[in-house]
């Protein structure tokens, strides 16, 4: 078994297509990653993967990388002027009238190093990988930005704290008003707007260079004030204990210091409100830039040579040769249940790059060998859905490799951009006053799309009698789709041997 033969079986294993003996015992569902895993104090074995078994030379099985079928057709086809277009297209035309719906689930290839086709698939492939390292290269400069941009935010809330703190103290009697956010704001605006000890003007540098000793004290011991009025009631209080001139600076200091209190907390809250509205088009274009990647990831997945492939004795460098998979599902539900065709398609061929018409680009002609597989499947809608997330998990390993990067990233922000952007629609909201609905899906999965794997959950609430029932009429539905599958399976590949002139019986 290969290595990549045994990442399928794992593969399987999370996916869901477990023996029954083994499921139930040493394995559960994980809500949070949407996948299988083995209980805990027990490791999970790939030979508990409800797989398929082939004969590889007589008396010896080997693994497949596919789940175990109902049953299975092998044809294998070799001939010197073999079209490649035909036997495919005439397998799924022949699904297409059987079966309500057909699904391409892999199309890959690998060529030669030496070929000429390979040269001109890396050409093409040049192309699309320079797009993406442009869109990637503008999302990594505006996912730095974010950072900023949040520790920003987070700063600006930590000044409004203390500017909403101080407010708060205005509800009360003026003697029994709290003093700390009011102190921290008078050390702020001594420090940044006076200079610090080193300015003579300051409250610090009054009392080192022209004696005012108590000035500090009382500047600081000042509780907060709603007005001037409340400020020079204050004051006066203060005469009968106090030097006339020391109190005359204690007023200037206070209503300065009350004037910049005002003017900033209003700068700081007209600060959020922008960058707050900044951040949310910052993050919708990088979701736009993700949108518009996406389409050359899955063009650079598709011009990518297959590893498996590029790895096997069927591609000598020096020969001209390729290799192709093909995959498509034809499946047909009824209550629940789906009956499926699996069709597997792979070619080892020659190609022959030829030019068609004038003006048009060279193209390559394949000749060589043809192997189809038709598997066929019961499968539960849960178990149909489970087997394409595992094809997409495993052929779409480039788009995986940018979303989980992305979302590291977005994570590594933590739940404060979260926060910002719920402030920030929340604003939105607020001044087009119409309330939105409540959101089903999570942060990420808005974020990502199609990048990243939602979880979802079931609600359930059928009595243990309609669930009986429920599951009779699945279990009668599977025997009829199961049928129908199994009997064009037969069809397709009786007649498509008598169709191409083989022998069949």
């Amino acid at each position: 078994n290969s290595g990549d033969e045994m990442d399928r079986s794992e593969l399987l294993i999370k996916y869901g297509f477990i023996k029954k003996d083994k499921k139930e015992d040493n394995y559960f569902y994980n809500e949070e990653t949407g996948e299988y895993e083995p209980v805990e104090g027990y490791k999970l074995n790939k030979k508990d993967a409800d797989e398929e078994h082939t004969e590889v030379i007589p008396g010896q099985y080997d693994t497949t990388g596919f789940p175990a079928p109902k049953k299975t057709y092998r044809l294998s086809w070799e001939v010197y002027d073999l079209s490649l277009e035909e036997p495919y297209f005439w397998v799924l035309d022949y699904l297409k009238q059987s079966f309500p719906l057909v699904e391409k689930l892999e199309d890959s290839f690998a060529a030669a190093e030496n070929s000429a086709f390979f040269g001109l698939t890396q050409q093409r492939l040049g192309a699309q990988q320079d797009k993406v390292t442009q869109f990637l290269v503008a999302v990594g400069k505006m996912i730095k930005e974010l950072f900023q941009m949040v520790r920003e935010l987070r700063i600006i809330d930590e000044r409004l704290d203390y500017y909403d703190e101080a407010e708060k103290e205005l509800d009360k009697d003026i003697d029994k008003r709290g003093k700390s956010a009011e102190i921290t704001l008078k050390g702020m605006f001594v420090d940044l707007v006076q200079g610090g000890g080193k300015s003579a003007a300051s409250v610090y540098g009054m009392a080192r260079e022209l004696e005012f000793i108590t000035l500090p004290d009382l500047f600081f011991d000042a509780p907060p004030f709603k007005s001037t009025t409340e400020l020079e009631n204050h004051v006066q209080s203060l005469e009968k204990d106090f030097n006339r001139n020391v109190l005359r600076v204690l007023v200037r200091h206070l209503r300065q210091f009350l004037e910049w209190k005002k003017r900033t907390a209003e700068e700081h809250r007209s600060r959020k409100r922008f960058m707050l509205a900044y951040l949310k088009q910052h993050y919708e274009i990088i979701q736009m830039y993700l949108v518009w990647i996406k389409p050359y990831l899955r063009h650079v997945s598709k011009l990518t040579m297959k590893e498996k492939s590029m790895t096997s004795p069927d591609i000598i460098s020096a020969f001209e040769g390729s290799m192709l998979d093909i995959e498509i599902l034809a499946s047909k539900k009824d209550s629940g249940a789906n009956g499926c065709l699996l069709a597997t398609f792979n070619y080892r061929t020659r190609p022959e790059l030829k030019v068609v018409q004038e003006g048009y680009q060279r193209g390559p002609v394949h000749i060589g060998k043809f192997d189809m597989t038709l598997r066929v499947y019961g499968w539960k809608d849960k178990e149909l859905a489970n087997y394409k997330k595992m094809k997409d998990k495993e052929t779409m390993e480039l788009l995986k490799d940018v979303s989980s990067s992305v979302q590291s990233a977005m994570e590594s922000l933590g739940k404060e951009l979260e926060k910002y952007l719920r402030e920030a629609k929340g604003a939105e909201e607020k001044k087009e006053k119409k309330p939105a609905p409540a959101s089903k899906k999570t942060l990420m999965e808005q974020f990502l799309g199609d990048f990243y794997t939602a979880k979802k959950k079931t609600s359930g609430g059928l009595s243990s009698k309609e669930l009986m029932q429920q599951k009779e009429k699945t279990d009668k539905a599977m025997g009829n789709v199961v049928g129908h599958a199994k009997a064009n399976a037969w069809i397709a590949f009786h007649t498509f041997k008598k169709a191409h002139q083989m022998i069949a019986w």
